[in-house]
């Protein structure tokens, strides 16, 4: 089996949603669950948090995740490309990797099965780079438009269409899928190329809540709502952080 390290990512900032990564959700904090959910998985050679800060840093080890150092603050900003921390991260590691997963705090209906899933696939097709957790969209961009000047336009061009794609109905409308923040894998031959997914991507797709990303903060009180129903959260085997 190739060797995979699980990056869980966990700068401190974050506009939309303040203080999300350590925010707690059903008793824990939301990176716990992205945590348990890499461990879990018995995929993962090792679970590294990668957080510039010293306190996210300390409930990422209580919840059993390795923080080897604190992530640079030019590349915990809320620009930072995410390809400059993690080919940071992999060239400062004194080990080498055949793969690597970016295991986000944001989705936390992520499950220990879910990484299971996208390795085997990803493992099965041998010209692929990456694999990344998409979902249908609900918004098409067929129906979305720019404004300029008190004038908008279609986002797309669709003048070779005999019906434009903002006057038909959805369900008409060709499938487009939309990546989430749930999980993506990939060889790290790919950060060479400045990429944190290659060329050949495959598409790794979402099942019920497991894609169900947290962005803003209603979004919160769906997670809090789904956790309340019974949607399986990863479980977590320590105290919580308190």
């Amino acid at each position: 089996m190739p060797s995979l390290v699980a990056f869980v990512p966990a700068r401190a900032g974050s506009e939309r949603v303040p203080g999300k990564n350590i925010r707690p959700l059903a008793g824990h904090p939301l990176l716990a669950y992205a945590i348990a959910a890499a461990r879990q998985s018995g995929v993962a050679d090792r679970v590294i948090c990668s957080t510039d800060s010293a306190e996210v840093a300390e409930i990422a080890r209580w919840y059993g995740a390795e923080v080897p150092f604190l992530r640079p603050a030019e590349l915990a900003t809320p620009t930072s490309p995410d390809v400059d921390w993690i080919t940071d991260t992999i060239r400062r590691l004194p080990e080498r990797y055949d793969l690597f997963a970016i295991v986000r705090p944001t989705s936390p209906f992520r499950r220990p099965e879910t990484i299971r899933r996208a390795l085997d696939e990803l493992l099965q097709a041998p010209d692929a780079d990456s694999i990344r957790a998409v979902e249908e969209v609900r918004q098409h961009p067929g129906k979305m438009w720019i404004v300029e000047h008190e004038r908008m336009r279609p986002l797309l061009d669709q003048s070779s269409l005999d019906v434009p794609w903002h006057d038909t109905q959805f369900r008409a409308l060709p499938t487009v899928y939309v990546q989430t923040s749930a999980l993506e894998v990939a060889w790290t031959r790919v950060i060479d190329a400045g990429t944190i997914g290659g060329t050949v991507r495959l598409p790794l797709f979402m099942e019920g809540d497991e894609g169900f990303s947290i962005d803003y903060e209603d979004d919160w009180a769906r997670a809090e709502e789904l956790a309340r129903s019974g949607t399986a959260l990863p479980r977590i085997e320590v105290e919580p952080w308190s």
